[in-house]
């Protein structure tokens, strides 16, 4: 190839490929389809995961455990960090803690450690805390609400059937 031909088969508009017009075209008759098999038929399409008739990747690995989907996360979060990040003058919660950076991932509930020391009387809102937590917040004059997490599909059935 020579340099003044590097560009010659670039062309801008190219006319469609008009398929199934006569055996002079070069694409006649089977119009670039070959003979036989399911790609020469109308109306094929594969499945991503097809395997050329082998069984699929996806039920040859082996699968192990199990994935609850509604599993709830929980963030755990000690009280010696609450005392460090918070003056104690507000009610402490979920999207407090998210607002300070103290919790920086996606979590279902929060419970709240009792690794640290407390020397201010805290305002907690949250869905759980260890005992020894508890007694370090009510010993430094602060107070506990614990509020009720997101529910699990089977425990709202079970609170639809003690309303009925």
């Amino acid at each position: 190839m020579n340099e003044h031909e590097v560009h010659l088969d670039i062309v801008g508009n190219r006319k469609r490929k008009r398929i199934g017009r006569g055996v002079g075209s070069g694409i006649g008759k089977t119009s670039g389809r070959g003979h036989k098999g399911h790609k020469s038929r109308s109306g094929y399409s594969r499945h991503p995961a097809f395997n050329g008739g082998d069984l699929p990747l996806a039920r040859r690995v082996p699968k192990r455990g199990f994935f609850n989907r509604f599993a709830s996360t929980v963030f755990a979060i000690n009280v010696g960090e609450l005392n460090d990040a918070f003056d104690g003058s507000q009610e402490i919660n979920a999207e407090l803690m998210r607002s300070t950076d103290l919790i920086k991932v996606r979590s279902d509930e929060i419970k709240i450690l009792g690794n640290g020391e407390v020397t201010k009387a805290l305002t907690l809102v949250v869905t759980q805390i260890s005992e020894s937590a508890k007694q370090k917040i009510e010993q430094a004059g602060g107070s506990v609400r614990i509020v009720a997490a997101k529910q699990t599909p089977k425990q709202r059935v079970a609170a639809k059937r003690a309303k009925a």
